[in-house]
């Protein structure tokens, strides 16, 4: 499992134009599904970002986690994150998970963070989609499954 992490103030996801999903302080997460992920993966990945230290305390050190500022988490599902770029000049996806698989487990993820008392937003699986974001700092990670 691959997801981008964004520190954002603001961040939103349409479909046909529509808005389907928008949070204010929180999070942003890119979630690409591997063909070998599972639902222990899964657990690891939503513990992690809903414990992980970056937010800013008092001082202005990233002392504070999503749970701790109580922030928001758009979700939105991304499998170009398992595109190889190694050869030619058009990304392969076939280490991409089938949507058979990474739907359940995008779906999955969606429920673990919200049973961390994190309110979730999504954006809408396999569709063609916009995101806005105000990426705060710039704070960016990049997690994979260990």
């Amino acid at each position: 499992m691959r997801v981008v992490l964004q520190r954002v103030s603001h961040a939103s996801v349409a479909v046909a134009r529509e808005v389907v999903g928008q949070i204010d302080l929180g999070l942003l997460a890119f979630v690409g599904i591997g063909p070998e992920d599972s639902e222990k993966e899964v657990i690891q990945m939503c513990d992690k970002i809903a414990g992980l230290r970056i937010f800013e305390d008092d001082q202005g050190k990233m002392n504070l986690s999503l749970q701790d500022v109580q922030g928001e988490i758009l979700i939105v599902s991304q499998f170009t994150l398992w595109g190889d770029c190694r050869k030619g000049r058009r990304p392969s996806f076939t280490d991409a998970a089938s949507p058979e698989i990474a739907e359940p487990l995008y779906e999955q993820f969606v429920t673990e963070m919200a049973v961390r008392g994190v309110r979730v937003a999504t954006g809408a699986f396999g569709a063609d989609m916009q995101v806005t974001i105000v990426n705060e700092g710039p704070v960016t990670m990049l997690l994979e499954s260990w």
